[in-house]
């Protein structure tokens, strides 16, 4: 197994509170099973500060808004759990900031399974796929980014990650249906 698919933020309180993260649900549905099948690793992270708060920079305006919106980020909320279907085999990770490698062992696990490819996918592209990807490339993983499987509050912003910043990155952008690849 050398690919990976990377499903981030796709959970109860992202998508029941912002509209935008609910258009990745149907084109991830559908492309699940495919990954599973190719042989894809498929790993899930979801956002969650500790109920306590203690991981919350209080300097940082947008995260600790997140925290102070109620549970819906707090671990261990029904807010935080994923949206999509998990099965054994899948990995899930908990994450705190919006890299799915930032402080997390996400990294370990891709490499203690041979992982060199990535497949990134979930909300928001500007801000947990943006991060990851640039992440990834950092530690030296092949990106691939699904146009359909990433959803941002703006459209505008979405397309042009999509259309300019991740080609102009070396990230090759393809849709759910196109991937993976024979």
């Amino acid at each position: 197994m050398t690919t990976a698919l990377i499903i981030g933020d796709v959970q109860r309180g992202i998508t029941s509170g912002y509209p935008f993260a609910r258009e990745v649900v149907p084109p991830l549905t559908e492309l699940i099973p495919r990954a599973r099948a190719a042989g894809v690793l498929v790993v899930f992270v979801h956002f969650a500060f500790r109920d306590n708060g203690a991981d919350v920079p209080q300097g940082n305006a947008t995260l600790k808004a997140f925290y102070e919106s109620g549970d819906a980020f707090h671990e261990g909320s029904a807010g935080t759990e994923i949206v999509l279907p998990v099965a054994d085999e899948d990995v899930v990770v908990l994450k705190r900031r919006a890299s799915a490698f930032a402080g997390t062992d996400l990294d370990l696990v891709l490499r203690a399974r041979g992982v060199s490819s990535l497949a990134i996918a979930g909300v928001a592209t500007s801000a947990m796929v943006a991060a990851t990807c640039y992440d990834a490339a950092d530690r030296g993983y092949d990106i691939t980014v699904l146009r359909d499987g990433c959803a941002d509050g703006d459209a505008a912003i979405h397309d042009f990650f999509m259309d300019a910043v991740f080609p102009a990155r070396g990230f090759e952008v393809v849709p759910c249906a196109g991937w993976p690849g024979e």
